[in-house]
């Protein structure tokens, strides 16, 4: 797949992923001296984030590398990261200043060293870096078998000395200045997983693979206490500075030992302090806090204040552990999402900030729906289906938690054996009803409420097999619903009597309703699209093109786009009006849910294997954009993913070269064009008298004292410097315009009338100039350039205060006048009669 290509999508381009904060590797804590604060930069995919403690807020994004980093370190200056078999330096927490290439396999270890950075990688190459040159200062080889290098840590005070462990459960430590082993440690028979340096010098802390973590003094190569976790091997480990001799230990399950060093013993457990193993606990220096992130996707900060050792969370950013399968719009500004994931929460995204975030509780939700309205405070205003249950559940999105209903049906009351769920939901308009489908083909109403029964569709059922959406219109009139048995139902919403069945040929897979437009989108098995009417009870649009199942469906909020999205990996857009596809893009992940935002600023995305919502901006709002419609064989091109910084490249690329688009002035000869100028230009022509009566001064104007001094200008619309008395004028050459109606359109409505009322004989002009302006009008009408003014010029041309004027001149002149008038108005109704209804106008 072409990922990454400068070809894509024309109407979306990548802006930014919510919901991603961490994965499986290890932050780091870094400390600004001028700030005085700490900061923790977290890897998320292919960039690593910047965040400060003391609100958790994002600091920085870095730029986007090629692949996913494999590990992540840092110092005072720089920000280190792997990926594959190279390394690379940040600074200012953005921008790549130092590559460092050489290794033959992927680096997963990596320690800042004064000038230096050390690199492992799997073939258990060890390279010394410098910094600034980047040049290798030493590189050192160990044998796999005997000691394969599983950590590594710079003991304090001890200078230029490094100590290593081994998946072997021995230590080493190294000069690597001198490049000489200085001292082999026996260790243990499980392999060493985290060394550790403890506030006392000379003591270092051991995690091993078996749980067991060691206090050990390497000065004299003595054990001073031993601890042992059940939770599995020792994932991270850290230690108090702040007065209390207390240590910390991570586990593969999520849970925290906390040790008492003086006491050695257990003092207390935080458990599930995350979903997925710890991947790195630090607590801060001089501060009771401990920072914690994992690859649930979660950053949390916990605090010691508290009798009895434990902690407790202080602040925390949390993301979804496993992907999304739904999201929706909440409100109607765009700024919230709502989204469920397979870890089973329910959670709301800002798109403004991620101090908005907020969780609503757990649930196995396959489908929910919520809506927006003045009395969701009130009430419920979500609901929900969950996997593999009959029961929907109603939320409190201003609560924050589920809400008082648990919806289910009685009749399946006496037979719990039946394998029947909800398969679809739709809340009304008014807020004050919910429609549940069944696996079992029925369709039931409850009061959003009270939680009451109020009804259910259909004698029996409503379907004779599954149902696979369902919806209720703006006004509360009809209800629609589309099931396995091949038919799409029109229903009363009131009576809930059967109006109408469509017989679709294949079963549906998806549906959704354009309230405001009245378009129902059907996605069938056989991955085609219709789209049904609710007005006229008709089938208005078929698409095909897909190649794979539709995941899911949305309309832009003026109903003119059909957004669709497959398994075949593509996102496409479709013109109702015209009935083309107009834009389509691939991207690496299928899609699995999307949803437009109420302003159709923004498209959001969720997809397979990915833990964020990825938002896509809309180019129309903020460019010309010119659709076309895409050929039936058209092979979209790919582009990757928005991450959680800056547009894609190619898109910018794209937008570009739209924007410098330029029009013809006339697209068809057949096609009346308007001129461009403004309205005041040639609106008030008619109306002169009566502007210039109303802004008549009441007195005459009074000569100031001492007048300022003024460059002397041109009279007109243009402003112009007029010459000096002293100038030269004989050496000036003046452009003449020889086009009258280019003199005319540079004029204001003043001028054109002086202009018109000087064709008069009387006031200097002739009947050949009289004639020349009828000619001109009438080559502007068959030209179909310019139809605003050429009415406007002949309006007044034929206002009686210039026919007024000639009339008693002389006889010959008048008559003349009267049939050359009176075949150019003929020429003009014939134009509005006939010639005009048959054309557009542009």
């Amino acid at each position: 797949m072409p990922v990454g290509s400068k070809k894509g999508s024309v109407i979306f381009s990548g802006f930014r992923a919510l919901g991603l904060y961490s994965n499986h590797l290890s932050h780091v804590v870094r400390y600004h001296k001028k700030h005085r604060e700490f900061y923790i930069v977290t890897a998320v995919g292919n960039c690593f984030h910047t965040y400060n403690v003391k609100k958790l807020g994002i600091v920085a994004v870095s730029n986007a590398l090629p692949e996913d980093i494999s590990c992540l370190a840092a110092d005072r200056m720089l920000v280190y990261v792997a990926i594959g078999g190279k390394v690379s330096a940040f600074a200012r927490n953005k921008e790549v200043v130092h590559m460092y290439t050489g290794h033959g396999a992927d680096v997963h270890l990596l320690l800042p060293f004064g000038d230096h950075i050390i690199s492992v990688d799997r073939d258990n190459a060890v390279i010394v870096w410098d910094v600034e040159s980047e040049e290798e200062y030493l590189q050192i080889t160990f044998d796999k078998v005997s000691f394969e290098v599983s950590a590594v840590m710079h003991p304090s005070t001890y200078l230029n000395k490094i100590l290593f462990g081994s998946s072997q459960g021995g230590l080493q430590l190294w000069n690597v200045k001198s490049n000489k082993l200085l001292y082999t440690f026996t260790g243990w028979p499980s392999g060493v997983t985290v060394l550790q340096q403890t506030p006392a010098v000379d003591v270092v802390g051991v995690g091993l693979s078996s749980g067991q973590i060691i206090i050990h003094n390497i000065k004299f190569d003595e054990s001073l206490m031993k601890f042992q976790q059940d939770w599995g091997p020792v994932t991270s480990l850290s230690f108090r500075t702040d007065g209390h001799p207390v240590m910390a230990a991570g586990s593969p399950i999520g849970h925290i030992g906390l040790w008492d060093l003086e006491e050695k013993k257990l003092v207390c457990q935080m458990r599930d302090a995350h979903n997925t193993a710890i991947a790195g606990l630090t607590f801060l220096h001089g501060e009771p806090l401990l920072i914690t992130n994992g690859a649930d996707n979660g950053i949390r900060v916990w605090i010691f204040d508290t009798a009895g050792g434990g902690g407790r969370l202080l602040r925390s950013r949390l993301g979804h552990s496993a992907p999304p399968t739904k999201i929706l719009h909440h409100g109607l500004n765009g700024h919230h999402i709502l989204s469920a994931g397979q870890d089973g929460t329910l959670q709301s995204f800002s798109t403004v900030h991620e101090r908005f975030n907020r969780s609503l509780g757990h649930g196995t939700i396959t489908f929910f729906l919520c809506q927006f309205d003045a009395r969701q405070s009130d009430w419920d205003s979500i609901v929900a289906c969950h996997r593999g249950y009959l029961m929907t559940t109603t939320w409190n999105y201003q609560k924050g938690s589920m809400g008082a209903h648990k919806l289910e049906p009685k009749r399946f009351n006496k037979n719990r054996a039946l394998s029947v769920h909800a398969t679809a939901v739709d809340i009304t308009s008014c807020g004050n009803f919910v429609v549940i489908g069944l696996s079992s083909g029925h369709i039931d109403v409850y009061n959003m409420q009270s939680g009451m029964h109020r009804g259910q569709y259909g004698e029996d059922k409503a379907h004779s097999g599954a149902v696979r959406g369902v919806s209720v219109d703006g006004l509360n009139q009809l209800t629609v619903s589309a099931g396995a048995d091949k038919l799409v139902n029109i229903w009363k919403f009131k009576s809930r009597k059967l109006i109408l069945s469509i017989d679709l040929g294949t079963s549906p897979a998806t549906t959704h309703l354009h309230r405001d437009s009245g378009m129902f989108a059907i996605a069938l098995d056989d991955f085609t699209l219709n789209v049904l009417d609710m007005e006229t009870k008709r089938i208005v649009r078929k698409f095909s093109g897909h190649r794979g199942q539709v995941n899911d469906m949305a309309f832009s909020p003026d109903g003119r786009w059909l957004i669709t999205a497959a398994m075949d990996c593509t996102i496409r857009t479709w013109d109702l009006p015209s009935g083309c596809l107009v834009d389509c893009f691939l991207v690496e992940f299928a899609a699995v849910s999307l949803t437009m935002s109420p302003t159709g600023d923004f498209l959001a995305s969720s997809h397979v294997d990915n833990l964020g919502i990825y938002l896509w901006s809309n180019n129309t709002l903020c460019s010309m954009v010119s659709l076309r419609p895409l050929p039936a064989d058209y092979e979209p091109t790919g582009i990757m993913l928005p991450g959680t910084c800056s547009n894609q490249e190619g898109d910018a690329d794209l937008n570009t070269e739209m924007i410098e688009y330029e029009s013809p002035e006339q697209l068809d000869e057949q096609l009346v064009t308007l001129s461009l100028l403004a309205d005041s230009r040639w609106k008030n022509l008619l109306h002169l008298d009566i502007i210039k009566k109303r802004n008549k001064p009441k007195e005459p104007p009074k000569v100031p004292k001492a007048a300022p001094f003024f460059m002397p200008t041109i009279p007109g619309l243009i402003p112009q410097f007029a010459p000096s008395e002293g100038s030269n004028q004989g050496e000036q050459v003046r452009e003449v315009n020889n086009d009258p109606v280019g003199l005319l359109k540079e004029m204001g409505p003043s001028g054109i009338d002086a202009e018109l009322r000087g064709l008069a004989p009387d006031m200097g002009g002739d009947v050949s100039v009289l004639q020349g302006f009828l000619k001109m009008v009438a080559s502007m009408l068959d030209s179909k350039r310019d139809f605003d003014l050429a009415q406007a010029y002949l309006a007044l041309f034929l206002k009686g205060r210039v026919s007024s004027q000639l009339y008693f001149q002389n006889a010959v002149f008048n008559l003349f006048l009267f049939f050359k008038c009176l075949c150019l108005i003929l020429k003009v109704a014939f134009f509005f009669v006939v010639a005009l209804p048959s054309q557009k106008i542009h």
